[in-house]
């Protein structure tokens, strides 16, 4: 009998989880993928999106594309899940599984932050970026308040290239100089593990005339008036608003009693969950890594080289490191990397480099490796 591993969502981690089964023991493991989406979509891509780069259509990934030994692909829904049994419950059918991977990501609570709905927009989701783009296509002159609902939050360095991309976007059309550009954020600097990349990214907003608020959250929206209340509660005047709403795991992670405080608590070296045989990986856990792809990605090999590893009878791997690379767009198709390390050390730390053009065109090898390692090379 094979082992049936189930993992559910699609991102980052279970890509790369599937990936590694696959070319590791596609003869000992049943691996079924499970997603409600029919494509996946980089992270990265939503700015794309937003500043009119790319199409919504132009950014898919198809996961019809996806096509590897041992794995299947499901487009369903999950209505249940039950950790103790190992089963998954979708608008497909039942699942049953030997080991479990919960990889969801994160969802997004709009209604957490009055307002929002009605008066801004957030950019996280495809769809949001899109609607989002289209304000932005028409915003000629005002205020531009870029705005975090709350900590933790995907891609910390997104906002931050968002304020940098949008002042670009701003003069290429030629309305800079009518408009300003704030960018309010919970942490006291852009990016705290790393110091160099914080003083590089608040020099690049000073050059630019885009004022930093730290150590403040957006509270509410108030669409009528045109202002932003922030936690502390003084307000911020907007003519357009591009918002991080509060994130939250998905309905259905919250239902199955696996979270405490919000989050999938897991053992930090090894992934597993309290309930044998589970993991979980990626923006869904409370590990204590950012919310990101690449952490997603790197907890994922650990948890495949641990089901590998009773496979085989073998050793189990190395701790996870907590360790990653992010990409930062500076504008004018310069690009940095920010190095971090969450676990081999008594704090986080954090190492930069420069933008420039090797780097922008490192980000797009990263991208396209992937892509072709998950979905292969034709896709």
């Amino acid at each position: 009998m094979k082992t049936r591993v189930v993992v559910l969502g699609a991102g980052f981690g279970g890509l790369e989880l599937a990936a590694m089964l696959s070319e590791s023991v596609a003869d000992r493991v049943d691996v079924t993928l499970i997603d409600r989406n029919d494509a996946f979509v980089f992270g990265f891509s939503k700015l794309d999106i937003l500043f009119g780069r790319q199409t919504p259509d132009a950014v898919r990934v198809p996961y019809r594309d996806l096509i590897k030994p041992a794995v299947r692909f499901r487009q369903e829904t999950i209505t249940a899940i039950e950790p103790q049994a190992r089963r998954v419950t979708t608008d497909g059918g039942t699942y049953e599984a030997d080991v479990l991977v919960v990889a969801l990501g994160a969802d997004y609570d709009i209604a957490a932050t009055p307002g929002l709905a009605e008066g801004g927009h957030e950019f996280y989701s495809v769809a949001g970026a899109t609607r989002a783009r289209d304000r932005m296509s028409a915003f000629t002159n005002g205020h531009a308040v870029i705005g975090i609902a709350s900590a933790p939050f995907k891609c910390p360095p997104a906002p931050s290239e968002t304020a940098l991309l949008l002042h670009d976007y701003l003069s290429l059309r030629g309305v800079r100089d009518a408009c300003t550009i704030s960018l309010v954020m919970p942490f006291p600097v852009p990016v705290p593990p790393s110091p160099d990349t914080s003083r590089a990214l608040l020099a690049a907003f000073a050059e630019r005339g885009i004022t930093f608020v730290p150590k403040k959250s957006v509270k509410a929206l108030d669409p009528q008036r045109h202002v932003v209340v922030l936690d502390d509660g003084s307000e911020m005047p907007y003519d357009v608003f591009l918002g991080v709403p509060k994130h939250r795991v998905p309905d259905v992670v919250a239902s199955s009693g696996m979270t405490e405080n919000g989050w999938i608590p897991v053992d930090p070296k090894t992934l597993a969950t309290r309930f044998p045989g589970v993991y979980a990986v990626g923006d869904v856990t409370s590990v204590g890594t950012p919310k990101a792809g690449v952490f997603a990605e790197g907890a994922a090999r650990i948890v495949a080289q641990a089901i590998v590893a009773d496979l085989e009878h073998s050793d189990r791997p190395s701790a996870y490191a907590g360790a990653g690379s992010c990409y930062l767009e500076f504008g004018g198709h310069r690009v940095g990397r920010v190095d971090v390390n969450f676990f081999s050390g008594p704090a986080p730390t954090g190492t930069f480099a420069e933008p420039t053009a090797e780097m922008a065109a490192e980000k797009l090898a990263f991208g396209s490796s992937r892509r072709a390692r998950w979905f292969g090379p034709s896709t």
